[in-house]
């Protein structure tokens, strides 16, 4: 019988753990020749979400957990739950019911079909975002795909069911600054895509601000695409080449007309233009040496505080 390992990042999740399982459970219920098991991963919550899943996991024999030692963020906590996961595939899922467990089954059918390597889910439409946060994420895409040879599906979620062969791929890439979207196209391997409308979350709020999505966007860019330092050299190019046109076409006017060089006003928006453009590649450069500083530290992606369920005792690990 084959084993399906559902991977489910907490954090502060309380109002929504248990209509998760109940949900997913009832579906998975109805699989064929499948064993599934819960991988919840408590990305160091301060409400009661990690009471709750060792609660669940006292009833439930197919429930198991992990405890960070604090917060590190929804990228590791996927990462921790691939390498933990035991099943002959993995399913990454949110536990706000905003991936519909109805598609399960339309998933798996599709990677036990021997077709594809991966089955996942793309949002069709933004139904319920703010105007602004929809179209900022639409220009993402967009600016991303033409920035890098890496493919990122408009709307692609993290909710995805993949073989054990494209999992332990995801693991060999053990980079510290993850964005998942990108290293699950990076790997290659057959995906399908399976389209759904957006989805309200069952209860609780979102962890994720505009800001914060900002950051991850920026993350993104820089992990998959070194367009951004391209950028920066076209721009230092351009500028040097439109500043000796500028200084020739000053010599030549003032030895023509004559008193034509003056205009301090002007000068000091163009030194003023040229020092922002100048700052800007500086950001540049930083950002990609700031990643770089982080990566050669080797870290570890995330510190694991405690285990338990799955007819386990609880420890600490």
């Amino acid at each position: 019988m084959a084993r399906l390992s559902i991977i489910v990042p907490c954090y502060n999740e309380e109002a929504t753990v248990e209509a998760f399982y109940r949900a997913s459970a009832s579906v998975c219920a109805g699989l064929p020749d499948v064993e599934t098991e819960f991988l919840f991963v408590d990305d160091g919550s301060s409400d009661r979400t990690l009471e709750l899943i060792q609660e669940l996991a006292k009833r439930e024999r197919n429930v198991r957990w992990l405890s960070f030692s604090r917060n590190f963020g929804k990228e590791a906590a996927m990462f921790a739950g691939l390498e933990h996961a035991k099943g002959d595939y993995a399913a990454v899922m949110d536990a706000d019911l905003q991936d519909p467990p109805a598609l399960l089954p339309e998933l798996l059918e599709a990677v036990r079909s021997g077709e594809y390597d991966c089955a996942a889910v793309r949002r069709v439409d933004r139904k319920g975002e703010p105007p602004i946060r929809s179209w900022f994420a639409r220009q993402f895409y967009k600016l991303i795909n033409k920035m890098s040879r890496t493919e990122i599906v408009d709307g692609a979620r993290d909710f995805r069911l993949m073989t054990r062969q494209m999992v332990n791929a995801i693991l060999r890439l053990t980079e510290y600054n993850r964005f998942s979207k990108g290293i699950f196209s990076w790997v290659g391997f057959r995906t399908k895509w399976v389209e759904t409308v957006n989805v309200e979350r069952s209860g609780g709020e979102s962890k994720w601000s505009f800001f914060k999505l900002l950051l991850y966007a920026l993350d993104g860019i820089i992990a998959f695409s070194t367009a951004p330092l391209a950028i920066a050299s076209v721009l230092g190019l351009a500028l040097c080449a439109a500043s000796f046109f500028a200084i020739v076409f000053v010599i030549v006017r003032q030895l023509v007309w004559g008193g034509s060089a003056f205009g301090w006003p002007s000068l000091v928006c163009i030194i003023l233009l040229i020092a922002g453009i100048q700052l800007f590649c500086m950001g540049i450069l930083g950002q990609y040496l700031a990643k770089t500083y982080l990566e050669v530290k080797k870290r570890p992606i995330y510190i694991l505080r405690e285990s338990g369920g799955g007819n386990s005792d609880e420890g600490k690990a």
